[in-house]
């Protein structure tokens, strides 16, 4: 799952197809805040950004690579943040 500030949709979505993810579910309009300092993300008056999020499963050997970029994206404007999350996928149907 990669959480980031709408500002970066683009990037994403090209950051998955150059590492040849195909597959994900794509949520807009998510709200909430980073751990560590991170500014509320409401579409309030008082904080209007927003934040999207992807879910996408991918192989093993794809996971190292996928964090990477996910890093590098967030180190390219640290103030708007980009996060992934991995757990493990028991079965899909």
């Amino acid at each position: 799952m990669i959480v980031f500030n709408q500002a970066n949709t683009g990037r994403v979505e090209y950051m998955l197809d150059v590492l040849g993810i195909k597959g994900f579910t794509f949520f807009e309009q998510v709200q909430g805040r980073g751990t560590n300092g991170g500014e509320p993300r409401r579409g309030t008056h008082a904080w209007p950004e927003m934040n999207s999020c992807v879910i996408t499963i991918v192989e093993d050997e794809q996971m190292a690579p996928l964090l990477e970029a996910v890093k590098k994206l967030d180190l390219r404007n640290e103030e708007v943040g980009v996060r992934a999350f991995v757990w493990d996928i028991v079965a899909t149907v």
